[in-house]
């Protein structure tokens, strides 16, 4: 019979076998590093000037908080989909040249999901600085949430 070896457990990822190089903090600081993330002030004036604003929060939080009027709703587990220019279920009248900013509820899933967007060649996706959250302390306009995503 052979003997069974138990592991130590670790208590840092790093030591860990099956993690990854590195851990959430790094991940964040890679997708951001090849973003020109923009506060809220920035966001509202590329969004007049034709930018696509785009929601990924859950529908819980827009109906509980609101949404930017004029930004669209994709849900993130079809958002890939929704902005990869090749796919036939990416958005009506996406161009691979226009801005799109991703907004979360605090702007660490947006970013990440910003990374993905330029992956998929959309070279001028990036991010919301502090999401809808600073948007909404910003004092700039929110319409009642709830409307159903376009993905």
């Amino acid at each position: 019979m052979s003997e069974v070896t138990v592991p130590q457990q670790r208590t840092h990822p790093d030591d860990a076998p099956g993690f990854g190089p590195y851990g959430i903090e790094h991940l964040l600081g890679d997708a951001r590093g090849e973003l020109d993330r923009v506060d809220p002030q920035r966001a509202a004036e590329l969004q007049r000037d034709g930018a696509l604003l785009i929601d990924i929060r859950p529908q819980a939080n827009r109906l509980a908080e609101g949404e930017i009027p004029g930004a669209l709703t994709v849900e993130r587990i079809v958002l890939e989909w929704r902005l990869d220019p090749s796919s036939p279920h990416r958005l009506d009248g996406l161009r691979v040249d226009q801005p799109v900013i991703l907004v979360c509820n605090e702007g660490y899933a947006s970013s990440l999901a910003a990374a993905q967007a330029r992956e998929l060649g959309l070279g001028r996706a990036t991010d919301l600085v502090g999401g809808f959250r600073a948007w909404a302390a910003a004092g700039l306009p929110v319409v009642e949430g709830g409307r159903a995503p376009v993905g």
